[in-house]
């Protein structure tokens, strides 16, 4: 069959493919200890549930204004502001369906054909791909376990060329969990501006951090907003990512021209998810404090257990909820890639986990920690079993 060429120049999400092959061995009845979603495995709050039945109670089930409802705009803005100290307006805000629906908008309505984006290393899976998509070309900056995966700004100085045209950085990160202090953040910005590169900040797991480290946003630096997006979404601070409700803050000509292209895709997020939006970005927000309580402890348990196992080094995460460990020791005549070592773990000992290679960083394997005590207990015991066996192997 012949397809266009830009659909044959991206890939499947590897991540969701690891979630389906995960999912067939549950299906015949396995117990896979799954460390692959990147979803909080908290339920969604009661209240934002109540307001979706609210919202189908009133039978506000029609399409909505491309750009998201009046009072989900407003809403994200004052939440923004009342969380990071931005001064975003209305028409300077478009909701998605989902923060990564956000991002291709931003990606496809700024690149043309041979345009580079800075995407520092270990990056996002689907980075890449919407950048191939739109035409453009991804240029890669690659970042050190050793300095905790952060981006320097001297680094995305050296890297951008005359085609630069957008630089993407995760903060916190997946899959490394790597968190830019603020000042080096700043200093990314002033770069950024300096050279006339539009910075794309990744906000989506904003509020997961540890340790002294806080939320943050670059949109608080004042008259940032001319060189800045900002993307964000109700996924995983508000346990809501199958709802699908993402957003994008920039200059208002770039937000229409975003909302232009999502008028001609998928129009309008789904209108009860909106409105169980607004209810999550007004109302309470303990729910986001138990989730980072929780994971705060998980964290500090697969840290350990896993630096326990001869062999594995593991950098400590700031943020997100994942650990990124470096199995480079642990591969040899038998296993010669994490990719390869991804497919042994879940086919000997069901645990699923996704390889490095899907995130630029071979040697290393994702695990997400947004899953049950137990579940991690398990998985390290099977970790050790797993290894202890293939070290004894001739």
């Amino acid at each position: 069959m012949q397809l266009a060429e830009r659909i044959n120049a991206i890939a499947v999400s590897p991540t969701l493919a690891v979630m389906a092959e995960a999912e067939r061995y549950k299906a015949r009845g396995i117990d896979v200890v799954d460390f692959g979603p990147g979803e909080p495995d908290f339920p969604t709050p009661e209240h934002i549930k109540r307001a979706a039945i609210t919202a189908l109670e009133k039978n506000l089930t029609k399409y909505t204004p491309t750009a998201g409802i009046a009072p989900l705009r407003k809403a994200i803005c004052d939440w923004h502001t009342a969380q990071f100290g931005s001064t975003y307006a209305p028409n300077e805000c478009v909701v998605s369906v989902g923060g990564k629906h956000a991002i291709f908008n931003a990606i496809n309505v700024l690149i043309n054909p041979g345009d580079e984006v800075l995407i520092p290393v270990p990056y996002w899976v689907s980075f890449p791909d919407i950048v191939k998509y739109a035409g453009g070309r991804p240029e890669y900056i690659k970042t050190e376990a050793k300095d905790g995966f952060r981006l320097r700004a001297e680094q995305v100085d050296r890297a951008i060329g005359p085609r630069t045209r957008i630089l993407i950085l995760n903060s916190p990160c997946n899959p490394s969990g790597a968190v830019v202090p603020p000042d080096e953040f700043l200093r990314i910005y002033e770069v950024c501006k300096r050279r006339g590169v539009w910075l794309l900040s990744d906000e989506c797991y904003s509020h997961f951090v540890y340790g002294e480290a806080r939320p943050y946003s670059i949109a608080s630096v004042a008259d940032s907003k001319p060189h800045l997006i900002t993307i964000g979404s109700c996924s995983k601070t508000f346990s809501m990512t199958g709802w699908r409700v993402g957003y994008a803050l920039a200059p208002a000509p770039l937000v229409e021209a975003m909302v232009k292209l999502q008028s001609q895709s998928t129009s309008n997020a789904t209108s009860i998810a909106q409105h169980a939006a607004v209810e999550a970005l007004t109302g309470p927000m303990e729910s986001v404090g138990a989730m980072l309580a929780e994971y705060a402890k998980r964290r500090e348990r697969i840290i350990a257990g896993l630096r326990a196992i001869r062999g594995i080094t593991c950098a400590e995460p700031q943020g997100a909820f994942y650990v990124f460990p470096n199995f480079d020791a642990l591969l040899g005549t038998g296993i010669q890639s994490t990719a390869e070592l991804a497919k042994q773990l879940l086919e000997k000992e069901h645990i699923a986990v996704v390889p490095g290679e899907a995130f630029g960083a071979a040697g290393y394997l994702r695990l997400s920690y947004a899953t049950s005590m137990e579940r991690i207990e398990e998985g390290l015991k099977r970790f050790g079993r797993f290894f202890q066996s293939a070290s004894a192997a001739p």
